[in-house]
């Protein structure tokens, strides 16, 4: 017979967890090389400026890769850039088109749930390649690794800072396709002790599992919608930008009782720009004081600080990959190549 607990446990999970989709088979997509196209297009956001689609050009072939625009790239509806169903076309386009080997989004924003529906997800199974970006961009991260196996990368969109250490990562995982391990910088210039980009230990050990995770906001939008993976034994990845303390609380407590956080092995956070403690006024929990709270019980590996989010300085992490988060370290170690 059932325990209390278990009645309950199962109560609270049935409904959720079965929205989520089936354990899929990882789908590799073929590695960047020097003379590719990267598929540009405007998922959410519209492309404001002309003068930095240039620069993401410009970046782009300094990596010795060619550019394509998508058909609406330029198209503007208010605070998205075009229509739903041309937006989704363009995606769909990019994943048909032999000649384009990786689909960049240009910006964040919002708007990719909206195209979720839209999307056919049969043709990008038939026609595998790089996706990449980060923000709002994890509804397409998380729903086509969900429904295709996909292995899709939280890293930078075309408006990103393209300095050394984010080309770097993003050479390494994408073009070069080495199993490596992401550590945050550890320089400490002339002062005695390291001040910037330090992590810190939520709770030690180590844990193995694929990697899947994104913007915070975005993926709790998308709970209870069938287009989130399944959860069990997986690396969760977090990082957000321009949240009171109080909405991480509620997020969290979101992902807690959507029975999310109760399922993964392991738990990553990452970068929250611009995440005070705002309307909380004095005596407002910290953020440290937030994930303490609904991480620290888990009992699983889990670290905080590391270089995913929106910041200049960004790791190129892939969606789907087996990896060993070390929560000592502060390390992600991926168990194999993210491409092939």
């Amino acid at each position: 017979m059932l325990s209390r607990r278990s009645l309950l446990k199962t109560a609270v999970l049935a409904p959720v967890i079965g929205a989520f989709q089936p354990p899929v088979s990882t789908v590799k997509p073929l590695r960047l090389k020097p003379g590719d196209t990267v598929g540009l297009a405007c998922p959410a956001a519209p492309a404001y400026s002309r003068e930095q689609v240039q620069v993401t050009i410009e970046s782009l072939a300094a990596l010795g890769l060619k550019t394509k625009l998508a058909p609406h790239f330029y198209d503007r509806y208010g605070y998205l850039a075009g229509h739903d169903a041309d937006r989704a076309a363009d995606l769909n386009a990019l994943f048909a088109d032999p000649t384009v080997h990786m689909v960049m989004a240009m910006h964040g924003g919002w708007g990719c749930a909206r195209l979720l529906p839209l999307l056919d997800y049969d043709l990008m199974r038939r026609n595998p390649k790089l996706l990449i970006g980060y923000s709002d961009i994890t509804a397409l991260l998380l729903s086509i690794y969900a429904k295709t196996g996909l292995a899709t990368l939280h890293g930078p969109e075309g408006a990103a800072t393209w300095n050394a250490y984010t080309v770097d990562w993003f050479r390494r995982v994408l073009m070069n396709g080495e199993a490596v391990t992401f550590q945050n910088p550890a320089e400490k210039s002339d002062l005695l002790a390291q001040t910037k980009d330090r992590i810190w230990t939520i709770q030690s050990g180590t844990a193995r599992g694929q990697l899947v995770g994104g913007n915070l906001t975005v993926l709790c939008h998308l709970v209870g919608s069938p287009y989130l993976p399944d959860w069990r034994g997986k690396l969760l990845f977090i990082e957000d930008v321009g949240e009171d303390v109080y909405s991480m609380d509620r997020m969290l407590t979101h992902l807690k009782l959507a029975g999310i956080l109760g399922q993964v092995a392991g738990v990553v956070f990452g970068k929250c720009t611009r995440c005070d403690a705002g309307s909380g006024g004095y005596g407002s929990l910290t953020l440290e004081d937030v994930l303490t709270e609904h991480i620290g019980p888990l009992n699983i590996p889990a670290y905080a600080g590391a270089m995913i989010g929106h910041i200049a300085d960004k790791f190129t992490i892939p969606l789907g990959i087996n990896a060993e988060l070390d929560a000592t370290k502060g390390t992600i170690r991926l168990l194999e190549s993210a491409v092939l």
